[in-house]
């Protein structure tokens, strides 16, 4: 019966992650600056960025909610339920909102003509060189604080199986910290095209919903798919703010749940792929492989 309850917590979580993606995004597409938030695609079809401040409202606010009010699955040396508590709830907000803010900033100011310069890491450190400070530079410390931060918070729940002390909380905090920051980046690296960046998404969020951390997931998790069927239609685009709340969120749910040498091998991957798209286009190589580009076109609308 615990774990039927448990799960039927987290899909209540997941609906009100749908739900509350999909009043944000009606708000926002109705607000009276819904159009600075306007974007052509890929095929030059005109698209809103408004799922992006949804998800990142929606996915941080269930997440939270998740881990303030019910129990991971992991145990205590008593044996009873381990809460994810407050604390948790805390760095889910403070990873979401502060990852989606400054996403949010970049999609905006970073859409004008003397910013459109700078692509990618190398390029943002070269017009810092240049004495320019992009929004993308600006995004890039943004997230690696609110990833910090929200490292330092998780940091406060003792780790099943693992010693404490001085130097393990801060080789966690550093570990986390990259895992939340490099998740929203690479989620963010991967939305050039309808429902790519969710379906990614998806595709690691719902395994974590039935971990541990559980709870931390499926908010963000229902959020992503209530905002899909816009995405793959090309009503709507996540954005920088979307993508950003929705990598980070995933990123923190998975430093909850993995031991520490499982951390540092997702976090390898991770910048190993964020060094890789430096050099390959993420596109070229989905489209250039038979199974991964029906994947990648699995549900779009044809046109």
């Amino acid at each position: 019966m615990g774990a039927f309850r448990a799960l039927a917590r987290r899909a209540l979580l997941a609906g009100a992650g749908a739900l509350a993606a999909r009043v944000t995004l009606g708000a926002v597409s109705r607000s009276s600056r819904a159009t600075q938030l306007e974007r052509l695609n890929h095929r030059g079809q005109t698209v809103t960025l408004a799922s992006g401040p949804a998800m990142a409202v929606a996915a941080a606010t269930t997440a939270a909610l998740g881990a303030a009010a019910w129990r991971s699955t992991t145990t205590d040396p008593a044996g009873s339920p381990r809460p994810l508590g407050l604390p948790i709830a805390a760095a889910a907000a403070v990873a979401g909102l502060g990852s989606g803010a400054v996403g949010l900033y970049d999609d905006v100011v970073g859409s004008r003509p003397e910013q459109k310069s700078a692509k990618g890491f190398r390029g943002h450190l070269a017009a810092l060189r240049r004495g320019q400070i992009t929004t993308g530079l600006v995004k890039i410390v943004g997230i690696g604080a609110s990833g910090a931060l929200a490292a330092a918070a998780l940091a406060s729940r003792p780790r099943p199986g693992q010693r404490g002390g001085l130097a393990a909380t801060v080789t966690d905090v550093v570990i986390d910290t990259g895992l939340i920051a490099g998740s929203a980046n690479l989620i963010n690296l991967l939305d050039l095209r309808p429902g790519r960046a969710l379906k990614a998404g998806l595709a690691v969020g719902v395994p974590l919903t039935l971990g541990p951390a559980g709870a931390l997931a499926a908010g963000p998790v229902g959020a992503a798919a209530g905002l899909l069927p816009d995405d793959l239609g090309e009503r709507t685009m996540l954005g920088d703010a979307g993508a950003n709340a929705f990598g980070a969120l995933l990123g923190l749910a998975t430093a909850a749940t993995l031991p520490r040498p499982a951390r540092l091998a997702v976090l390898a991957g991770i910048v190993g792929l964020t060094l890789a798209s430096e050099k390959v286009s993420f596109t070229a190589v989905i489209e250039s492989h038979p199974v991964l580009r029906r994947l990648d076109e699995w549900g779009r609308v044809r046109r």
